[in-house]
This record gives C-alpha cells, sequence and structure tokens, in this order.
C-alpha cells in the first residue's frame, strides 16, 4: 500500500506522520512520533495508530558532530526506519514556516521553487532553514519521489492590505517586512470542520479561531476567509504563549539592550525561551503543570494568559465585524477548561456563556455554550499532519 509521509522539522525536533492511500477524510495515521534534543541527547520515538509505542531508542553522534549534522542524522534514521516498516512512499508533504508573498497555497516543490523558498529564510531564519533541509535530503536520496511544501503563511494572505502592514519606512515593508500570520495549517483544517460543527450561518460569519499551544495565535475569519491574525513578521507577536512574550513594547528591548547589555542572541532567548508562562510562573511553560500548583506565581502566569487571550479577541472582533462563534483549539485551547472557562468570563458582558458538563468533554468536536448564549463556542481539536496530507493528495492527484 503506498502512504504518505508528513514531515515538521525543527532545529531540535522534528515530528512525523504517515498517512495510507487513498487518503479519508480524518483518517488517523497509520504511524506518528518525533525526534526530540537534536544537538543534544536525541531521542527518537514511533507510535502504531492505536497509539502504541513502536520505538524510543537514543540517536547517538560522534562528539563535535555540527548541529546540521546531526539534523540531517536525525531525518536519515526516521526515512529508514519508514522503510522498515514496509512503507511504500508515494510523496512526502512538509510544513514550511514562509511562503512569503509568492504562495499563497500549497506548491510542489521543483528545483526552482526550492530556491525561492531559500530567499525566504531571512524572514524567518529560525525556522525555515531547518524547515528546507529535509526537502533537500529527501530530493537527494529519492530524487523522483514528490515533495509538496505546505506554508503556515498561507491562510493568512487573504487578510486585507491594512491589517499585513506595519507603520515603518516603506523600503522596509517592500522588503517583505510585514504581518504575514502563521500556523495556518491549523487555521485551515479548522475553517473546513465549522460549518458541520457550529452551522453554516455562524460558519459563514465573524469567527474567531484560537489555536492555543506551546505556540499561541488567533484569527478572525469571515466567510471562512482570514481577515486578520494575531502573529506577524514572526511567531512572537501577540498573545503570550508557553516561552515566548507575545506582544512587547519594544523599548522593553532598548531597556534590556541600554541596561542589560543585551546583544542579538540574549534578545532572541529573551522573546523567545525565556518568558511566557515560563518566565512569569518561574516553574514551568507546561499549562498542565501550572494549573496544578498551588504557587501564586502559577496563578498569576495563568490569569495573565487568559487576560491577553481575551484582550486579543477584542481587537479581533474589530476586524471581523463582530463575533458570531469562538472557536479553542491546540493542546491548551483543546484540554484546558480553566483557560476556556476564563476567557468566555471575559466575553459574559456580550452574552457569552458555556455549559459546565459540555467544558469537561474532550477528544471530539462540539459546542460548549449555553442554550442562550448569545455567542457560539466550541471546541474542535486540530489536525495539521492530515491538512498537509490532504493538499498534497489534491495537488499529486493522489
Amino acid at each position: 500500500m503506498k502512504s504518505l509521509l508528513i514531515i515538521n522539522a525543527g532545529s531540535s525536533s522534528l515530528k512525523f506522520a504517515v498517512f495510507n492511500l487513498p487518503l479519508v477524510k480524518d483518517a488517523p495515521s497509520v504511524f506518528r512520533g518525533q525526534i526530540d534534543g537534536i544537538g543534544a541527547n536525541t531521542q527518537f520515538v514511533a507510535k502504531d495508530i492505536d497509539g502504541k509505542t513502536l520505538l524510543d531508542t537514543t540517536i547517538k553522534s560522534p562528539e563535535g558532530t555540527p548541529l546540521e549534522a546531526q539534523q540531517e542524522l536525525a531525518l536519515t534514521s526516521l526515512l529508514d526506519w519508514v522503510e522498515a516498516q514496509n512503507v511504500e512512499l508515494a510523496a512526502v508533504g512538509h510544513r514550511v514556516l514562509q511562503g512569503g508573498e509568492k504562495y499563497s497555497a500549497p506548491v510542489v516543490v521543483t528545483p526552482e521553487v526550492f530556491k525561492v523558498l531559500e530567499t525566504f529564510i531571512p524572514l524567518g531564519p529560525l525556522h525555515q532553514p531547518h524547515n528546507l533541509r529535509p526537502i533537500r535530503v529527501l530530493a537527494a536520496k529519492y530524487p523522483n519521489l514528490p515533495q509538496v511544501a505546505c506554508f503556515d503563511t498561507a491562510f493568512h494572505r487573504t487578510q486585507p492590505l491594512e491589517a499585513q502592514t506595519y507603520a515603518i519606512p516603506r523600503k522596509i515593508t517592500a522588503e517583505g517586512v510585514k504581518r504575514y500570520g502563521f500556523h495556518g495549517s491549523s487555521y485551515d483544517y479548522i475553517s473546513r470542520q465549522l460549518d458541520e460543527v457550529i452551522g453554516a450561518e455562524k460558519a459563514k460569519g465573524a469567527v474567531i479561531v484560537a489555536h492555543m499551544g506551546n505556540g499561541a495565535s488567533m484569527a478572525a475569519l469571515r466567510d471562512g476567509k482570514c481577515v486578520a491574525t494575531s502573529m506577524g513578521f514572526t511567531a512572537i507577536e501577540g498573545l503570550m504563549m508557553g516561552t515566548r512574550t507575545g506582544s512587547i513594547d519594544p523599548g522593553v528591548l532598548l531597556y534590556m539592550m541600554e541596561t542589560h547589555g543585551y546583544g542579538p542572541k540574549e534578545i532572541s532567548n529573551f522573546l523567545y525561551k525565556e518568558s511566557g508562562l515560563l518566565g512569569v510562573s518561574g516553574i514551568s511553560q507546561d499549562m498542565r503543570t501550572l494549573e496544578a500548583s498551588d504557587a501564586p506565581e502559577a496563578k498569576e502566569a495563568l490569569e495573565l494568559f487568559c487576560y491577553r487571550a481575551a484582550r486579543e479577541i477584542g481587537s479581533l472582533m474589530m476586524a471581523a465585524g463582530g463575533l458570531d462563534a469562538l472557536v479553542f483549539t491546540g493542546g491548551i485551547g483543546e484540554n484546558s477548561q480553566f483557560v476556556r472557562n476564563k476567557v468566555i468570563g471575559y466575553l459574559a458582558w456580550m452574552g457569552a456563556s458555556i455549559d459546565a458538563e459540555l467544558n469537561k468533554v474532550r477528544g471530539k468536536a462540539h459546542t460548549i455554550h449555553t442554550a442562550d448564549s448569545k455567542i457560539a463556542v466550541a471546541v474542535i481539536p486540530t489536525n495539521e499532519e492530515w491538512m498537509i496530507a490532504h493538499h498534497a493528495v489534491s495537488l499529486l492527484g493522489l
């Protein structure tokens, strides 16, 4: 049986999923897993369709091996394991951060396309090179194997000009410095579930989707299309996240540079790795750990996360022209009763309310609002890997 391999590669991790063909709507992957700790202690875990662990091993590299070589070793280890499962690959789909202004939809990767994608590295230096490396390695190993790139930015290309533009000199905007938005595959998937979950009428109206995970963002939809999103030029802007600041006064960064002597590396760590839930709590970036903690610092981090989320909803309501429905997704959005309850509590003034028992239900797409709520509220588990697989099938005619 022929299959699709889906890859989401970062600097220190590589997530994967394998789907059998023909692809069935919302079919589970037959294999999935991840390789974590690349560059340090690399651990390879693979599971089957039932969640049973098939492999849990360490990938060892000689001391002093460059990070890029370790990343390629991780990918090669994955490909060897997939081959050992007697999987016949028909194509590979990739999550790629940046499609720039050129790509507003997934694309089959050719040598010419790959060269264009490399020009977007300055727009996403922390992600784009790592997203592209597996494409290059696979092209060398399997030159006839089709590959498809699905862009985090593509779903948001429908935003109007004013939603994409920063108040900066035009010459800098012309270099591509604008608000792109990310988590596109997740929003793409959720937008296709709205009719079934909240009804066609509300799905065509003003819908805000909250993708809340370690990375968190929101998007305002009209007629299922993005009109505004919380993330911008990078995946920092907008909501408070696991270890990222979210939107922050640039003056704070100037302060850190002038008072604490921070350079680019320290500023990057401050923005991406030391802040958010972890920074405020001083305990953990994991929502589950913080919810279980009695520490006042944990409570403060949770309260701030929800407050910032509710503030962002207010902004996106303006862009969407109201609010007919609010959808929670992502690891936190799908699983945290506390976050959903707290965020909706901030919207009580506009008639939003949720049912306590429905809010406890997990693992399926469903509405959680009360009968008299003026706003539909839903929880929809996202499936970015399936979305990428769907696009690969559609583009390649598989």
